[in-house]
């Protein structure tokens, strides 16, 4: 199915922003609205999963609603439903799906299942629009490190291969338990980043984890561990421990080990062309230091706006174009999943 024209709806609810957009033909985003329950799980220090399905369940309707709106599109101008079905809360995932099986089933319009993390990549091509496979991506978020060699965008098995995980915690997730530490609260990463900027490095110096020779698997576990150990002893000793320098020291090292996996990738595969993607992809000092490696490489770098970066419908919408684009629908048995292997 091609052709100019085609509007999809995407719904995305698969951890704690409630969200819906209507692309057109892909790249073309006419709505992106995101209702973000950042604030109400701020008092439980993190994402409690009954809590965030509850508020999915209320504000989902109103989203969909919204961003039809401000699309100018009525529900029956839109050629298919795209939806998150996975990997998420299950609970969260559940509610988007519900809600866009019954849009397509009223509507007579075709389903289309999206993996959460083909989305994230697909976010590059709303403001890349000439971003073709093939291409690597760096998938970096709260549940997710990944290195995956992109060679299609269809859905279809075999079109992505993942190169390198985590084994452990993900990136966002370290970011995260380390702002725990440092008091700062939740969401970690953009206080990190924040407070990151007005430390030294190399005050706070940590152990940069590779693993083995040649993996490009990530290990965050340790770094997060050698973290608290510094602040803890400093506090036993009744030491001040500079909160700045901590920060520092934390991110330098951890995307030092993003950036020497990323440039080993690109070496293995002679990819050309780099995506970042994921909600962490829009930290200051990674988007900064993967401009420096990809100049000094002379590779092409495809970051999306930060609003892209995290959890987003428009990004839902624009990878259910270009399975709905490759011939690919889903029926209204599909399933909701806490894990996919993409």
């Amino acid at each position: 199915m091609t052709g100019a024209g085609i509007r999809i709806l995407g719904i995305e609810t698969s951890c704690d922003e409630t969200a819906a957009s209507v692309t057109l033909d892909g790249r073309t985003v006419l709505s992106n609205v995101i209702a973000s329950q950042v604030d109400i799980h701020k008092a439980f220090g993190g994402v409690v999963p009954e809590i965030a399905s509850r508020h999915h369940l209320c504000s989902v309707n109103g989203v969909v609603s919204e961003a039809l709106r401000e699309a100018a599109v009525l529900p029956g101008g839109i050629d298919a439903v795209a939806v998150t079905e996975g990997p998420g809360l299950v609970g969260a995932v559940l509610i988007g799906l519900a809600t866009a099986k019954a849009m397509a089933f009223a509507l007579g319009k075709p389903l289309v299942g999206v993996h959460h993390i083909r989305g994230h990549i697909c976010a590059a091509l709303i403001e890349h629009k000439d971003l073709e496979p093939p291409f690597l991506a760096l998938v970096v978020s709260g549940g997710h490190t990944s290195l995956i060699d992109v060679r299609g965008l269809s859905g279809r098995p075999g079109e992505m291969a993942v190169l390198g995980s985590t084994r452990d915690d993900a990136v966002g997730e370290a970011y995260d338990k380390v702002a725990r530490v440092l008091g700062l609260g939740y969401p970690g990463g953009p206080k990190i980043d924040a407070l990151a900027k007005g430390g030294d490095p190399c005050a706070a110096r940590f152990k940069r984890v590779m693993l083995e020779e040649g993996s490009l698997d990530f290990s965050f576990s340790g770094l997060k561990t050698g973290v608290l150990n510094y602040v803890n002893s400093k506090r036993q000793a009744g030491l001040p421990v500079n909160e700045a320098d901590v920060a520092a020291g934390f991110q330098q090292a951890a995307i030092d080990v993003l950036s020497a996996k990323t440039r080993a990738a690109l070496k293995l595969t002679g990819r050309k062309t780099l995506a970042l993607a994921g909600g962490v992809a829009s930290n200051s000092a990674l988007r900064a230091r993967m401009r420096e490696d990809a100049e000094y490489a002379g590779i092409r770098l495809c970051i999306p706006s930060p609003v892209y970066c995290t959890d987003n419908a428009a990004m839902i919408a624009c990878a259910g174009y270009c399975k709905f684009a490759g011939g690919g629908t889903d029926g209204l048995d599909l399933d909701a999943h806490a894990t996919l292997p993409l």
